[in-house]
């Protein structure tokens, strides 16, 4: 599905002003239950992870007007978006690196702790148990820093709001964020209610497809939440005891889900896979699924073989509008109960909240039979 450049450029400018005086204190409770109390609203951040900026860029006109420094992993894990805040905020380049934020060993604390930021952001993999003498989060209060805790990619359907909540809060967002969360609620409960009681068909989610040795997937938490919404059942939920993990080509024949949907991105197109994402045309996106599709050791799948096959942009794990992934999955699960939703619709009304244009091919579908 490709989406209007002009149309979500133009929704992305009308955003909400300040809700808060950058004079007040404020105080927020992160995933981990912890209460966070700041002298003002944030206004020097330091994002361990670059990735968060999805979601502080829904609630900020010009997120990275608020970056002391942040990690490099944006540039790797999606660099379709980072293109676009270059676009757009040109100061990102100047910003300070303060490692890669994909691990805990990645991320350097001296760093962070040299640029004297008002707040560090972490994910829940950052900030682990908090137990211990290698703790970021105990560390960094160490040094009079406060810390928030923030998700959006292990169990997003539990710690996305009150992860928007906190940050509206701490940032002085708080009408922004509260808007943003009544559309998110909305729409997911609109999932909920027309999947309810429906029966759910076997799905196998191939992540990062056609890039890598078959088959990368998702077990608990993640995209198993997305399917679980959506009203399928994720056939690798009960082979893998992590958030991801590898399954065999054998157990996936197996199995022979009655739904295939892959994850695909712009990381993937040097790698001759699935590629999905900002920017991206529909022809170039309709080439690469066409490849992946007629895999050999894919091809075989009864799902690939009834076009019940799809695919989706990888990197909806690890923003708050993935709420426009789960409703694309929910009309391919069950097209009957989902015939007047329109995902695009959905996705143009989220593009509201975003300080960068959103536009591009974020979601296909196999043609039907008879098509070339």
């Amino acid at each position: 599905m490709t989406i209007d450049r002009r149309t979500l450029l133009l929704a992305g400018l009308a955003l909400p002003v300040l809700s808060a005086r950058a004079s007040e204190p404020v105080t927020a409770t992160d995933v981990l239950g912890r209460t966070v109390r700041l002298a003002a609203p944030a206004r020097r951040i330091v994002l361990a992870q670059g990735r968060q900026l999805n979601a502080l860029g829904l609630l900020h006109p010009d997120p990275v007007s608020l970056l002391a420094g942040w990690g490099n992993d944006l540039e790797r894990q999606n660099a379709d978006a980072l293109a676009r805040y270059r676009a757009r905020f040109p100061a990102i380049d100047a910003l300070p690196i303060v490692g890669d934020g994909g691990t805990a060993n990645g991320f350097s604390l001296e760093r962070a702790i040299a640029l004297g930021p008002d707040l560090v952001v972490l994910s829940r993999s950052l900030a682990g148990t908090r137990r211990g003498p290698g703790d970021l989060v105990e560390k960094l209060e160490g040094a009079g820093i406060p810390v928030v805790v923030v998700d959006f990619f292990l169990e997003p359907l539990r710690d996305t709001v009150p992860s928007l909540r906190a940050l509206g809060r701490l940032i002085g967002r708080d009408e922004q964020a509260d808007k943003l969360i009544a559309f998110y609620e909305e729409r997911m409960q609109r999932v909920a209610s027309r999947v309810a009681g429906a029966t759910r068909p076997s799905v196998f989610v191939h992540a990062h497809a056609g890039g890598y040795d078959c088959c990368m997937t998702a077990g608990q938490g993640t995209f198993n939440e997305f399917v679980h919404a959506a009203g399928g059942r994720n056939i690798a939920a009960a082979m893998l005891p992590g958030a991801t993990g590898q399954i065999g080509l054998e157990q996936l024949i197996s199995a022979d889900p009655d739904v295939y949907v892959a994850t695909g991105g712009t990381h993937l197109a040097k790698l001759g896979g699935l590629v999905l994402g900002l920017g991206i045309g529909e022809a170039d996106a309709e080439a690469s699924f066409a490849k992946l599709l007629a895999t050999p050791s894919l091809s075989t799948l009864t799902a690939i073989e009834k076009r019940r096959a799809f695919g989706f942009w990888h990197l909806f794990n690890d923003t708050p509008l993935h709420v426009v992934a789960i409703e694309a999955l929910a009309k391919w699960l069950h097209p009957e109960r989902f015939r007047d939703i329109d995902p695009a619709a959905t996705l143009a009304e989220g593009a509201r909240f975003s300080a960068i244009p959103l536009d591009g091919t974020l979601w296909i579908a196999a043609p039907a039979a008879g098509k070339p």
